[in-house]
């Protein structure tokens, strides 16, 4: 299993906090946003590497942070540059993923996450589920806020967690089942993000090649327990650091 941690985005909605600086980095509490997410990928059952995939402009600082890690004991990070320097030449999700499955000519099952979201849901249950129905797995959280549910991807789900309609930021949403930013996906799906885009989708939110490929095969949604900040604004941003601050 190899991790892949999407964060070459340039968040320019929190301008200036993430000017000169990847949101991934910024503080929240007495840590950095990556290193709530470290702490669940670390979790993830035979784990062997993370690629942490940003642009050029924020690589140093990402390289600065891998350093100071200490991974003993646990899988190796290796942070890759993408090669864009602002959002008009961004590969989007979908492009930095199949950049990043070629560069390391990865061959592994697949655990990809957004390197900005902070979540507390069960990824070892996530993973449990995943290998139990040896399918795609998606996380589905319960959001009952309609106008939130527009800004995510929404699935509609049988008993046992099949998707059987899914949308991303739909503007009538068909379910409260919100699709976050954690996907794992067996080692056979590889070479479909290629075929995906080959037929016309879109490189950008992760959450287009689920919605496509739900109608190719059986994809499930693992309905977690907890929850996942997505920090979008500097109000937003703000609001988060109160709430960590003691933590």
């Amino acid at each position: 299993m190899k991790a892949i941690l999407l964060a070459a985005g340039y968040a320019t909605r929190l301008y200036p906090l993430t000017k000169d600086k990847p949101k991934s980095l910024l503080p929240i509490g007495s840590r950095l946003i990556i290193d709530y997410i470290m702490d669940a990928v670390d979790q993830i059952p035979g784990l062997t590497g993370v690629a942490l995939i940003t642009n050029s402009r924020f690589f140093s600082q990402f390289s600065d942070w891998a350093t100071a890690q200490d991974r003993t004991g646990k899988a190796p990070i290796e942070v890759i540059d993408d090669g864009t320097t602002d959002d008009s030449n961004k590969r989007g999700a979908i492009g930095d993923i199949i950049y990043t499955i070629d560069t390391l000519g990865i061959d592994d099952d697949l655990c990809i996450l957004a390197g900005d979201n902070i979540f507390t849901y069960s990824i070892t249950n996530m993973y449990d589920f995943f290998i139990a129905k040896n399918a795609p797995t998606m996380i589905a959280i319960n959001v009952p806020e309609v106008e939130q549910r527009r800004k995510l991807a929404v699935a509609v789900l049988d008993d046992d967690g099949r998707i059987l309609d899914m949308e991303e930021k739909p503007a009538e949403p068909k379910s409260e089942w919100g699709i976050y930013a954690t996907y794992f996906y067996g080692r056979e799906i590889i070479p479909l993000f290629k075929e995906y885009i080959a037929e016309g989708g879109s490189p950008d939110a992760p959450g287009n090649f689920p919605s496509w490929l739900y109608k190719k095969m059986p994809v499930y949604a693992f309905k977690g327990d907890g929850s996942c900040i997505d920090i979008g604004t500097v109000e937003n941003y703000e609001k988060i650091c109160a709430e960590y601050e003691d933590r």
